[in-house]
Formats: structure tokens, C-alpha cells, sequence
């Protein structure tokens, strides 16, 4: 009996156009686009940070020798990049009815199965990748069983900066703690620009900065008294910056629920930046895919031993990363 799989449809260059397609319905990270996608040839990649020195220049004599330029301090570290495999089943009882081989109505049918399978596959893989770029938007990396992968603030050897709110005290100035944040983005763009502040803040937290009495009567004015009538947790711009409740959490494979953003905290980052976040994609581990540029998503399959099925194996290789972790601050509500 014909394998139906192995037409040209059902190979590897076109499963994984196919998984590509699919549109991605998890993500808040993905909508914004702060995290562009950069295919590499190589499991690893090297980042290079030169430091430029900018120093004042002193006036001199007309006809004396200039001040010396001083070199830019350089340093280069290195990433590996993960690899997420992730594998299903076409049991023979799927494909149970359509299983003959050579109209266009039984193709069609095969493609559905087939098309629902990278359906589920790509979801799975979709929520992972917004947890590992939740986490460098918070500067640590963590794997799906809360194990840290990427410490960025060790990597880059810098302080993590964290703003206490103190929201629980009526008499908070919530607006200088806000410009407070503001200044320490601004400073430490080091060349880089925005071209806004944003915040992603756990539910406890939005509601205290929303409710608390100095914020409160701005939050009630906000365009207009549309938050009488309407859900304004998608966005509440107070200070310069846009405060968005976000709610993103996935189980493990344990069946713990994780949370993307700890209960009471917030993160603040800059939109519209040139090269400061970017998502790392290395090839998949096929001997067709080697030196080739990395797809966010891979998908395979292949009969099983005595044609019991056909397994699909999908992969992706992501390393979402702040290049300037320094920008990245966290609040705490109290």
C-alpha cells in the first residue's frame, strides 16, 4: 500500500513552510515587535560590545597639537543558542477513511489532519518563545522549568536597576518614581534612541498604581472618561510611559503554572529601539538544514517501524536577547 506521506507535499521544506504560515495567536511581545527575528548559520553567536569614550575637549592655542583619541574598550561573549525539539503522532486510526492514495479530495483531507497537527505544534512552541522573551525583558533567561538559562545582567556585568513604588503609601509621589525610570532608560541608551517607555506590569500592581490617590484622578481624566465604559488595561499612558496589564502564564510540563510577571512587580523598556532586542534563530539539526540561515520553526515527519503511524517532529532555536540589559528596570509595587 502507498505511504500517502510521501508525496512532496508532506516533505520537510514544505511542513515547514506550512508551520511558518500558521498565524502566531500567543504572544504580546510578538504583536509589539520588539524582539525582530535574525536567522544565524551557527548554534553560537558572538556578540561584540565596544564601548565608545566620549571625553570633553579642552580649548587650546591656535597652532598647538591636538588632544589624543582614546580606543574603544572592546569585549566579546559568547551565547549558545537552545534547541527546543517537540514531537507528535499521526496514529493509522487518524488517517482511518482517507487513506487511499490519488484524489485531490484525499489529499485535501491529509493536508487538514496534517495542518491541524502543526496547529498544536506551533502553539506550544509559540508560548515558549514568549516566555524566553519575557525573560530577557526582565534580563534573566529562564528555561520552561523556571532553571535559568541566561543570566544577562551577570553576562554584561551590570546592576540590575529596581524601583521600588511604594504604591501601599497614599503619599507617594507616583510620578517622580516614574521619571525616576525614565532617566535611567534615557542615560543609559549609550547611542542607541527610542522612541517611548513601556510597562508590563502583573494584575496586583496595575490596579494599585491605578487606584493609588495620585494617579487615580489622572487615570479617571485619561482620554477623556472612556474608562467608564471601556477596558482600559490595554494601555494607560501616565508620565511618558504606557502601563499595560499583562497576564501571559503557561503550565509546564510538570503542571505548575508559571507566570510570566511575578505578582506585584512591573518592567519597564524602551520601544522603538534600532539593536537592542533582537531573537537569535539557529538551523535545525537536519543534514539538509547545516550552514544554512535559521527558520523560527522546523517541522519533519517519518514513518514508524512496521507503519504504525507517521511521527512529526518540529524544532525551533530561539535566543531572544537584550543587548542592553541596563536599559531594562523592574519595579516592585511595594
Amino acid at each position: 500500500m502507498l505511504n500517502p506521506f510521501s508525496s512532496d507535499a508532506f516533505d520537510m521544506a514544505a511542513l515547514t513552510a506550512a508551520i511558518n504560515k500558521i498565524p502566531n495567536t500567543y504572544g504580546r511581545l510578538e504583536q509589539l515587535n520588539l524582539f525582530p527575528p535574525v536567522g544565524v548559520r551557527t548554534r553560537t553567536i558572538i556578540i561584540e560590545e565596544m564601548n565608545g569614550v566620549l571625553n570633553l575637549l579642552p580649548t587650546r592655542p591656535v597652532g598647538s597639537p591636538g588632544t589624543v583619541g582614546t580606543q574603544a574598550k572592546r569585549k566579546v561573549r559568547s551565547f549558545v543558542i537552545p534547541h527546543i525539539p517537540h514531537d507528535d503522532v499521526v496514529l493509522p486510526e487518524e488517517v482511518q477513511g482517507i487513506r487511499a492514495f490519488g484524489s485531490e479530495t484525499e489529499m485535501d483531507a491529509l493536508a487538514n489532519l496534517m495542518a491541524q497537527k502543526l496547529q498544536t505544534m506551533r502553539a506550544k512552541h509559540a508560548i515558549t518563545l514568549e516566555h524566553l522573551r519575557m525573560g530577557a525583558l526582565k534580563g534573566v533567561i529562564l528555561d520552561a522549568d523556571g532553571s535559568t538559562l541566561y543570566d544577562l545582567y551577570q553576562e554584561f556585568e551590570i546592576t540590575p536597576k529596581v524601583v521600588n513604588f511604594a504604591l501601599t503609601t497614599a503619599s507617594t509621589e507616583v510620578l517622580l518614581k516614574v521619571l525616576e525610570v525614565r532617566r535611567h532608560i534615557e542615560d543609559n541608551l549609550k547611542g542607541e534612541f527610542m522612541t517611548g517607555v513601556m510597562c508590563l506590569c502583573s494584575p496586583s500592581f496595575f490596579d494599585a498604581l491605578t487606584t493609588h490617590p495620585k494617579v487615580k484622578e489622572a487615570y479617571q481624566r485619561w482620554r477623556e472618561g472612556l474608562v467608564l465604559f471601556s477596558d482600559n488595561r490595554t494601555g494607560f499612558t501616565f508620565g511618558g510611559v504606557t502601563f499595560e496589564e499583562y497576564r501571559g502564564q503557561a503550565t509546564d510540563s510538570s503542571g505548575t503554572v508559571r507566570k510570566f510577571i511575578a505578582d506585584g512587580e512591573a518592567h519597564f523598556f524602551p520601544l522603538g529601539t534600532a539593536t537592542t532586542f533582537r531573537t537569535y534563530f539557529a538551523p535545525a539539526d537536519f543534514n539538509e538544514t547545516a550552514n544554512t540561515l535559521g527558520l523560527p520553526l522546523y517541522a519533519k515527519q517519518e514513518p514508524r517501524k512496521f507503519g504504525r503511524g507517521t511521527d512529526l517532529h518540529t524544532q525551533s532555536n530561539p535566543l531572544p536577547i537584550c543587548h542592553r540589559p541596563e536599559v531594562l528596570v523592574r519595579a516592585t509595587k511595594a
